[in-house]
């Protein structure tokens, strides 16, 4: 997938920084304005997480790599490769957004704070992206495509059952920290900063950087491995999430 066509409901814009590198926080970062979401997820639809990438059928990938919101309404910015690279293209998108990637079609059908869910329109790309893996267990890199970016019940069904129930609480540790899932992400904290009470949260998986979090503030949502979570508390060993997703 070297080169995306935006069909319709977007702009192209120039280059971006690299989504993986958290910032070195020296001052209180602006609240998100909100809405939290625009529109509607679909059951079987394709979770990009904010700041990271997400490799889809054919051998291409997109990333969320920036948001912005007024109050009433929200964008995101998507970027083309699964990972960051010198020269992307990318594009700002809304709900109803059409993407043609590759001969592959998709549509935006809703934008979060910490995500954006795209719905592919031909059948094929949907059967595979919801293929049961070979097995359950990750192996490490690439191997683990079909664990990591995928719409599988089953896969997610595990990687849920792995975490906290809802209402309870996941401890994730600052300075090198690492929540492992048995279905392949690995949750971590890339900082945080007390005093302005923010912190930066990472997942990789099948060696992409699946989100990167930064600027959380305590009542803030996240996702992972299809999971919501709120922000919950900040200190300077640990970052509170609470589970708030079935």
């Amino acid at each position: 997938m070297a080169l995306w066509a935006l069909t319709a409901c977007g702009s192209s814009t120039g280059g971006g920084d690299d989504p993986t590198t958290a910032p070195t926080t020296t001052q209180a970062a602006a609240k998100d304005k909100g809405p939290q979401c625009i529109g509607e997820a679909p059951a079987d639809g394709v979770h990009v997480l904010r700041g990271g990438g997400f490799r889809l059928p054919g051998g291409g990938g997109v990333q969320y790599a920036a948001a912005s919101a007024d109050g009433t309404s929200r964008t995101a910015t998507l970027r083309d490769g699964a990972g960051y690279g010198a020269g992307q293209r990318q594009w700002t998108v809304k709900p109803g957004s059409r993407l043609t990637i590759s001969g592959h079609a998709y549509t935006v059908r809703q934008v979060c704070s910490y995500r954006v869910v795209l719905e592919p329109k031909d059948a094929k790309d949907k059967a595979a992206l919801a293929a049961a893996p070979e097995s359950m267990e990750f192996a490490g890199g690439a191997a683990d495509n079909a664990l990591c970016f995928t719409t599988n019940r089953a896969v997610l069904a595990a990687a849920s059952k792995s975490l906290p129930a809802q209402g309870q609480p996941l401890s994730l540790l600052d300075n090198g920290g690492v929540k492992q899932l048995p279905t392949g992400p690995s949750l971590t904290v890339s900082y945080v900063d007390t005093a302005a009470g923010t912190a930066g949260l990472g997942a990789n998986c099948a060696g992409v950087p699946v989100a990167l979090y930064k600027d959380v503030r305590i009542g803030d949502t996240v996702e992972f491995a299809g999971v919501l979570f709120k922000v919950s508390g900040l200190t300077e060993q640990a970052v509170r999430l609470t589970r708030t997703s079935g």
